[in-house]
């Protein structure tokens, strides 16, 4: 968990030891590893091994994944040795109990609105926007958005120019990006990824 006085950053979908070691020398909290099959994100356990070995104790690694057995989801978590798990489906509250490990975060990725981060025994809440993966945002200022109570991560569409404006406007505990820091689909920009953190961090001043 982040000790900054800032909003927690999680830089997701990386892929590469440059844009994992530029994540977490612009202060990232969190380096995501997606395993969810069909992204131009996906990673194997094993390379995902390699570069959450680069990422110092104080920043959370997490796997991502999306509507897979417990069985592989707990295997891709022990072999590539992530301290988190992320789930994006509709996984019910048995399957977070079943992954549940000392040391390890679990995360509930969601598009729904949800009334506050741990009803399925989750450490950390993503708040996803409607059409995940669209790079479309929520309407954070309309009346339909209601911010859930807790450790909640808002993610969706958030670039460098508008996270400053999405975390004043939501009072959001962090924020996830992925797309938001690309250059082209499924490849990161070092430059995006520092103006990111940068422009989440000058938002709590």
């Amino acid at each position: 968990m982040s000790e900054s006085s800032g909003p927690f950053v999680k830089i997701c979908g990386l892929k590469t030891a440059h844009d994992v070691d530029v994540a977490v020398e612009a202060g990232a909290d969190a380096v995501g590893f997606v395993f969810a099959p069909g992204s131009p994100r996906t990673v194997g356990a094993g390379l995902a091994r390699e570069l959450a070995g680069r990422v110092p104790a104080g920043v959370l690694t997490v796997g991502v994944f999306r509507g897979q057995p417990v069985e592989e989801v707990r295997r891709f978590a022990e072999e590539s040795g992530v301290r988190g798990v992320q789930l994006h489906g509709d996984e019910g509250l048995e399957y977070y109990e079943e992954l549940r490990a000392p040391g390890r975060t679990l995360l509930r990725a969601t598009a729904e609105h949800v009334g506050r981060c741990g009803e399925y025994g989750e450490d950390l809440l993503l708040l996803d926007a409607p059409d995940p993966g669209s790079g479309k945002p929520w309407n954070w200022g309309s009346a339909e958005f209601t911010a859930p109570l807790g450790h909640w991560l808002l993610a969706g569409g958030l670039t460098p120019e508008n996270v400053g404006e999405a975390l004043r406007t939501t009072g959001a505990w962090g924020v996830d990006v992925s797309s938001g820091v690309e250059r082209e689909r499924g490849v990161k920009s070092p430059e995006l990824i520092r103006a990111f953190v940068r422009a989440a961090h000058a938002s709590a001043h």
